[in-house]
């Protein structure tokens, strides 16, 4: 899985001088012309197209071949958190940012699970809302340390003792260098944090998280952050 640790990835269907494709699915059209404006005054992100429910996401993947997709939870006939599962599950499919306000932070969750790389609030910043675009197509999560310890401990509903057994017997397959990274994913640090950390170069980092997806059999590091939670080790 590709990384990113700062500067403005190289990604878009393959070639390195292509924008960030992005597909924006929101029922509001005046938060997709909004979201629209932003993504558009950047150079290096392209929006290909919209959608005003999650019944249109299939379709508009598969003719506009994003490589993010800005997803809505609240809509009306299939909301963010089907649709983000169903693409998910699907094989290449893009990275997903849910878009989200604070109380609904139990689908927030849901969302995570189910393969998304983030969330984005609606009043984010537009320069965060680009950098967070840039992060994910890159295959950072959008998650700050704070939103991720803040989110993380809001809307966890318990797991029970079984969730925590399991859990941790996943983390005790690790190595113990294994272990430091995925603790540190799950405090939310930046690859380049964890290597000034751990005293291990960015490339190592890298390559240790890309083991632990492998390893745990996971979608991206907000799951890693997720499990490292239900161990109860965040």
């Amino acid at each position: 899985m590709p990384d990113w640790d700062g500067e403005t990835p190289a990604v878009g269907n393959g070639s390195p001088s292509a924008p960030i494709r992005v597909l924006i699915v929101d029922d509001d059209a005046l938060v997709r012309a909004g979201l629209t404006m932003i993504l558009s005054g950047a150079d290096d992100v392209r929006v290909v197209a919209e959608a005003a429910d999650g019944a249109q996401v299939p379709q508009a993947v598969a003719e506009h071949s994003p490589d993010v997709v800005l997803m809505d939870i609240r809509m009306p006939r299939v909301d963010g958190l089907a649709a983000t599962e169903a693409l998910r599950s699907l094989p290449g499919a893009p990275e997903v940012i849910v878009l989200t306000t604070f109380d609904a932070d139990e689908d927030v969750l849901r969302a995570l699970r189910a393969g998304a790389s983030g969330f984005l609030l609606k009043d984010t910043p537009p320069i965060d809302i680009l950098q967070a675009v840039r992060r994910v197509a890159g295959g950072e999560a959008t998650l700050s340390p704070t939103v991720t310890r803040q989110l993380i401990a809001h809307v966890a509903a318990p797991n029970g003792n079984a969730g925590q057994h399991r859990a941790r017997r996943l983390l005790e397959t690790l190595t113990e260098r294994e272990r430091d990274v995925a603790l540190a994913v799950g405090q939310g640090r930046t690859n380049a944090e964890i290597s000034a950390e751990l005293f291990m170069s960015v490339a190592t980092v890298k390559a240790h998280v890309s083991r632990l997806l492998t390893k745990l059999d996971l979608d991206n590091r907000v799951q890693i952050a997720l499990l490292v939670h239900d161990a109860g080790l965040a």
